[in-house]
């Protein structure tokens, strides 16, 4: 009984630490990737979204300076409040245990009062048990 409620405790007290709607196995690249951009723009947090980059990445978001520089010139997208899902038509359990992958994510937001809906791609790899952000594919429409 004292290992049940402690369980539930656990759950509860980790769950209320959590400010993102997040869901999935946090080992997997779709997961890790919507970390990443929920720190990006909904956090507007650099360096929590460096954490999920490649060191090649971080250095380049950080030659940005701020979050918001590296969002509206790299990624290409700008938003003032935003939802974030996975494209999850293309995915393949080849990507939960290979060591590369590419995801892609779907972005509801807000703009000046807009709505923007708008897609991007991230190829990932797994290192030392990780998944890393190493790109941003670009959008093919876009500028």
């Amino acid at each position: 009984m004292k290992r049940i409620f402690l369980l539930c405790l656990t759950l509860f007290l980790s769950a209320c630490g959590q400010s993102d709607n997040i869901t999935g196995d946090p080992n997997s690249p779709g997961y890790v990737a919507t970390q990443y951009f929920y720190a990006l723009y909904n956090h507007n947090d650099l360096e929590g979204a460096t954490e999920h980059a490649s060191p090649k990445l971080a250095r380049i978001m950080r030659s940005y300076g701020t979050a918001s520089q590296f969002a509206r010139n790299l990624v290409n997208m700008q938003f003032d409040e935003v939802t974030i899902e996975l494209d999850r038509t293309e995915m393949s359990v080849r990507q939960q245990f290979g060591n590369k992958a590419t995801i892609n994510l779907i972005f509801t937001g807000q703009f000046q009062g807009k709505k923007v809906d708008d897609m991007r791609s991230v190829k990932m790899v797994k290192e030392g048990g990780r998944w890393m952000i190493t790109e941003i594919v670009a959008d093919p429409f876009g500028r």
